[in-house]
């Protein structure tokens, strides 16, 4: 299983803000921190706050954080969220044309598989990954920022 860029910078956003805690964060700040192109990071923000995970407030002293303690929020349902589809091989899209569908084994074990990823991301939860010592340098970094 490969997630895509944009998960990631989900997922990251997701971690910015809850080193941050209650205080608000910009789109800049966390660009910044990471090195990605703010205006990805601007559609990131947008959906995840579509999503309910953080909450933005527009103008003059604004920024965004988290809607909900870290603890409440799953990254299985982050990935599921943001992860545009989950078509690891041809018969799993919708415009399937493979010529062996009907005959193959292979969907089944790969959906087990599959299953089993998402089944252990949701068991962890963004508190699980915010873990200060595990995250030095990011927490080193904020502080700089």
């Amino acid at each position: 299983m490969r997630l895509t860029q944009y998960t990631d910078y989900s997922i990251r956003v997701l971690v910015y803000l809850g080193v941050q805690g209650e205080g608000l964060s910009t789109i800049g700040d966390i660009s910044r921190a990471y090195d990605i192109s703010r205006n990805h990071l601007m559609k990131v923000v947008q959906q995840l706050a579509a999503a309910g995970y953080i909450h933005s407030r527009r103008g003059k002293g604004g920024g965004i954080r988290l809607n909900h303690p870290p603890e409440k929020i799953s990254l299985g349902m982050v990935v599921r969220d943001m992860e545009p589809d989950f078509g690891l091989v041809e018969c799993f899209r919708p415009e399937n044309q493979c010529v062996i569908t009907g005959a193959c084994l292979l969907p089944a074990t790969l959906n087990r598989a599959f299953q089993a990823f998402l089944d252990e991301l949701d068991k962890v939860t963004l508190a699980d990954v915010l873990t200060p010592d595990k995250i030095p340098e990011l927490t080193l970094k904020l502080q700089i920022n």
